[in-house]
């Protein structure tokens, strides 16, 4: 779980995975690997094999033929066969990340040019997340991915996202999640995850959103039950919707 949660120098492959999503998104990437390794190889071997049996030297005389029925056959049935292989589990994925089925919480994301907006509707509670400044880092505190309030979640619970932004197209975009969804203007799009471990975790708009595209991380606390309860009730205080603190609703934003 230390490594999942930002990318590290010199890393090789995924952050590692913290949700089902992830998961599965993960044993995709494996299955994909050896197929495309296996093509590779086969390739390879026959590339070789054509330029040593082939050659001049070996074959001065050329064959003529011009047609082969059951090479075609199976130089055309064979890539449909590895390209079902894989639509399978790739379909069974997309589906499986699309929505969430009974989730236990819901949280609705509003991005902004350049900043976050997190609304739980259930706790009627909203805040604003916004990059901390180089100047304003503390200790253990990450640059240009840490922010000033976190979306805090609890462990092994559903949460439904709904995602939306009140500009420009934006990017929730969370690796060791295998979560990734855009917020598009005048509608809202659903994706969910489900944090298996706690801890922090860190995204960023991936969309070419404008002049600080690149200042807009997403910082993603996992607490235990009781530790998120504890945060939950002084947060019901801190960031009360009736201050308008988060700005309008993804309601309003759609509405317009």
């Amino acid at each position: 779980m230390a490594w999942a949660d930002r990318p590290r120098e010199w890393q090789l492959g995924m952050q590692e995975s913290v949700t089902p999503t992830h998961d599965r998104l993960d044993d995709l990437h494996n299955l994909l690997l050896v197929i495309i390794t296996l093509i590779a190889i086969f390739v390879l071997v026959l590339l070789v094999y054509v330029c040593l049996r082939f050659r001049a030297s070996k074959n001065p005389v050329p064959s003529k033929t011009s047609h082969n029925t059951l090479l075609e056959i199976i130089w055309t049935g064979v890539p449909v066969l590895i390209l079902v292989v894989i639509a399978i589990p790739s379909f069974k994925l997309l589906y499986f990340a699309d929505r969430a089925v009974e989730p236990d919480m819901t949280v609705k994301v509003q991005a902004h040019q350049w900043y976050w907006s997190y609304e739980y509707p259930d706790q009627q509670i909203a805040f604003d997340s916004n990059m901390i400044a180089d100047a304003d880092l503390k200790e253990g505190q990450i640059r240009l991915l840490d922010v000033d309030n976190r979306l805090v979640v609890p462990v092994g619970k559903k949460v439904q996202v709904l995602v939306t932004t009140s500009d420009v197209m934006h990017s929730f975009f969370i690796p060791s999640f295998g979560v990734q969804i855009y917020g598009t203007p005048g509608r809202i799009n659903e994706t969910w995850f489900q944090v298996d471990k706690a801890g922090v975790y860190y995204g960023q708009c991936n969309q070419i959103c404008g002049l600080n595209h690149s200042y807009m991380p997403i910082v993603v606390q996992a607490m235990e039950q009781a530790e998120y309860d504890a945060w939950l009730a002084e947060a019901k205080t801190k960031f009360a919707m009736d201050d308008g603190a988060a700005g309008p609703t993804l309601a309003a934003v759609v509405s317009k």
